[in-house]
């Protein structure tokens, strides 16, 4: 029996749903919108098409691929299963989580396509999804120039997801990128305020506090929202065991408009090694620095020259200091122009100390 096509006009409507999708989000994104609101924006949107009993949407870390914030749509996952997400996803492990599938280049995935076996010994899927009644699983990656900026789970019971909803998703992914890396540039500007000294905390191997900082307590405010710090515990506990280096090293939006440095390893106690050491500290101004330059998908000598040009060097310095010509100097600052929308390098000076983005 033939294969039954999907008739002209049905393709032609998704290709229409996701376009208005993407002139949607893209346009909020350009309003300065913050991540959790694009993402807010973009669940509504996607769940006309696609739908999930149960949804969430991470800001991503380009440079580690761990979890930087996350939405959930109207459904929210219970709270007592966010620390088995966050140690699914940082455990190194599970099948398909986000770091998965930004390495991988794989935009979409789903999980009956996966092998049984990797499935059955799923953290995620035995131990969140189950229990939940949860069987169908899809997982999407928002990149744009070859970084990962963000990255959904749709999960539902009943009917699996099919290809058209995967066709959806795949044809919405970078335009949802985009939105999701500008939203987070709007974030990138220093932390305000006064130290609040070190915020460290000890954790157990299930990634429990046993030990902590009082400036910790500030932290627990600030991170009620997107990530809390439960969750991140967990995660920065769980990445650190798994990691060949023995560090986790993530930054994190706050949810205040601000990225927070997050980084553990294990403590070593005559030879007993199930304690782990978690760091919170505002993200120091390199960081955000090295966030918008990936953001703007600038080369290792636009880079260079950019640094040049926030330590207040002439053309005729950088030349030198890089040993190219002025007039390299000058295309390559044409070119970051271009890319990052300053006018002048003080404008983008400005843009790169998050005076003005």
């Amino acid at each position: 029996m033939p294969a039954l096509r999907v008739p002209a006009h049905t393709e032609f409507m998704l290709e229409v749903r996701a376009e208005r999708l993407c002139r949607e989000i893209l346009a909020l994104a350009g309003t300065g919108a913050d991540v959790t609101q694009v993402h807010d924006r973009a669940i509504e949107l996607v769940d006309r098409t696609v739908r999930s009993d149960l949804t969430c949407w991470a800001l991503i870390d380009p440079g580690s691929l761990t979890f930087g914030s996350m939405t959930s749509g109207r459904n929210r996952i219970p709270r007592e299963y966010e620390p088995l997400l966050a140690e699914s996803e940082c455990g190194g492990k599970d099948p398909a989580t986000f770091a998965d599938l930004a390495r991988s280049g794989r935009i979409v995935v789903r999980a009956s396509d996966l092998p049984a076996a990797a499935i059955g010994r799923s953290l995620r899927h035995g131990a969140v999804w189950r229990p939940l009644g949860l069987d169908r699983e899809v997982r999407v990656a928002f990149s744009a120039d070859g970084y990962c900026w963000g990255a959904a789970g749709f999960v539902r019971s009943g009917s699996d997801f099919t290809d058209r909803e995967l066709e959806f998703l795949t044809l919405a992914a970078p335009a949802l990128a985009a939105a999701t890396r500008a939203a987070a540039v709007h974030a990138m500007r220093p932390y305000p305020g006064s130290d609040p000294g070190p915020a460290v905390v000890l954790t157990d191997a299930a990634g429990q506090p046993i030990g902590l900082t009082d400036a910790v307590r500030r932290w627990q405010d600030r991170l009620a929202g997107p990530v809390r710090l439960a969750v991140l515990l967990r995660a920065a506990t769980s990445g650190a065991r798994s990691s060949r280096t023995g560090v986790f090293r993530a930054r994190v939006h706050d949810g205040h408009g601000y990225w927070v440095l997050v980084r553990a390893t294990a403590l070593v106690t005559d030879g007993d090694e199930s304690r782990t050491v978690v760091t919170i500290e505002p993200a120091p101004a390199g960081e955000f620095t090295d966030l918008l330059f990936t953001a703007y998908a600038l080369t290792a000598r636009e880079r260079d020259v950019c640094l040049d040009v926030s330590g207040g060097l002439s053309t005729a310095e950088i030349a030198r200091r890089r040993h190219i010509t002025a007039n390299t100097v000058q295309d390559h600052l044409k070119s970051v122009y271009a890319k990052t929308g300053a006018g002048s390098r003080a404008e983008l000076a400005a843009r790169l100390a998050g005076r003005q983005v």
